[in-house]
């Protein structure tokens, strides 16, 4: 089940665990927060991760929902971490995990099939990475090298079924890029919440959710506090991590 420098890792607050490797790649905080976030259908419908890395947001999504999911990943190595996870936790009717092209997802898997989209995409520009001691698999995941902000919003509009919702996780200095791809794509944006490290500092995240051609009316909920003063996890996020004590 395990490869060289792999582990089993409980998935936080759910009875799943998780196969992950420092080297390769490893789900982080960004990855609940989606999960977490993003409107989902609890049985009928359909829900495609796009950017899945090792299979973290299908296996969350799989703890709230019914629904068949289906994870894109580009890199072989992620796709069969995700792959061996889904087996390992008995998943396998329910979630699928296809090695691919995130911008070749429409044309395989077809136009408006899906009722819900989450993406954790690559947060950098290219001309960003200047680590070039940087692993391949790190570098492909964090840096837009084989898929932009708009392509990831692209293809997320065109696999998404009229009225369905498509949810984003980014860095917060990238809002002015993602409105401009979500509405040039078709995503009207009806839901956002920016992510602090402390109360007090700047944001650093943002989660964004947008209706295929829904009608303009977005609303900006309430800031997400990570760290309370001492350094430890809120309140809250202790709760989306590890569920209510």
């Amino acid at each position: 089940m395990l490869k060289q420098d792999e582990r089993l890792d409980y998935l936080l607050a759910e009875e799943l665990r998780i196969i992950q490797s420092p080297s390769v790649f490893s789900f982080s905080l960004d990855a609940v927060l989606l999960a977490r976030f993003a409107s989902i259908p609890f049985k009928r419908g359909t829900i495609i991760d796009l950017c899945t890395g090792n299979g973290a947001i299908p296996l969350f999504l799989s703890a709230r929902s019914e629904s068949r999911i289906i994870g894109v990943e580009l890199q072989e190595r992620l796709a069969d971490m995700a792959t061996r996870s889904v087996t390992y936790n008995q998943l396998d009717q329910q979630i699928d995990i296809i090695r691919g092209d995130v911008k070749e997802a429409p044309s395989l898997l077809g136009y408006e099939k899906f009722d819900t989209v989450t993406c954790n995409p690559p947060y950098f520009p290219a001309h960003e990475l200047s680590d070039r001691n940087i692993s391949e698999y790190h570098a492909i995941a964090r840096h837009e090298l084989h898929l932009t902000l708009d392509e990831a919003v692209c293809a997320a509009s065109q696999l998404l079924k009229q009225r369905g919702k498509a949810a984003f996780v980014h860095r917060a200095d990238r809002l002015m890029d993602m409105l401009e791809a979500m509405r040039r794509n078709r995503l009207e944006p009806k839901r956002l919440r920016l992510v602090h490290p402390k109360a007090g500092k700047e944001a650093n995240t943002l989660l964004i959710e947008g209706t295929k051609d829904g009608k303009a009316a977005l609303k900006i909920l309430p800031p997400l506090i990570v760290y309370n003063a001492d350094n430890e996890y809120t309140e809250e996020v202790r709760e989306l991590l590890y569920g209510k004590s």
